[in-house]
């Protein structure tokens, strides 16, 4: 294997990953300034109040977005293996 083709692979790599994480934590990144432009409004300042509803909103992006995400992997997997 020469550089260029580690290099292709890593870049292949880094991308997959960030295709793969892109959809939870942009539901993360939305609810998390949705419940913080809240928290100002009303002035509460409570820690889980940003915590939990970012959580919950990761998971429930987490188990819509699974038979994507698992498209994607097992894309990444067969050119990975096939050569």
């Amino acid at each position: 294997m020469d550089l260029n083709a580690a290099l292709d692979i890593g870049r292949e790599a880094l991308l997959t990953a960030l295709v793969i994480a892109g959809p939870v934590l942009a539901a993360g990144m939305v609810v998390g300034v949705l419940v913080s432009l809240i928290q100002t409004i009303t002035q509460l300042n409570d820690q889980t109040l940003s915590l939990v509803p970012k959580i919950v909103a990761m998971v429930v992006a987490t188990m819509f977005f699974v038979p994507w995400l698992a498209a994607r992997l097992i894309e990444y997997a067969q050119a990975m293996f096939s050569g």
